[in-house]
């Protein structure tokens, strides 16, 4: 029984270890446990979330200074990024100002 315990939290410690890292919720040492990536290009990749917003895809890491299209293909399927992310309060504002807009034309037409 002992074994079979042992089993199973070394295979959900190595399904872990497997999971991608979302660059844009990573936290600096989830993102140091990349190869290649230590403190300082980890802090890059968060300042460059700070300053410009989350992520779209992972080439737009080649945006961060020491990011290139071969650190990126090395890095493969180790990154992702989230696709649940929440649109700007600015973004939010515009789709209910043309939401209004079309309202109102349609109700012109009417």
């Amino acid at each position: 029984m002992k074994k079979l315990i042992l089993g199973m939290v070394f295979a959900l410690f190595s399904l872990c270890a497997f999971a991608a890292v979302d660059i844009n919720t990573a936290t600096s040492e989830e993102l140091q446990t990349l190869s290649g990536i230590g403190p300082e290009k980890a802090q890059a990749i968060i300042d460059y979330r700070i300053q410009h917003g989350p992520f779209k895809s992972v080439q737009d890491l080649q945006n961060v200074k020491g990011f290139g299209e071969k650190t990126i293909a090395k890095l493969g399927d180790d990154i992702t990024v989230s696709s649940g992310r929440k649109t700007s309060a600015k973004k939010e504002s515009q789709t209910d100002s043309n939401s209004a807009k079309s309202k109102t034309k349609e109700e012109k037409k009417k």
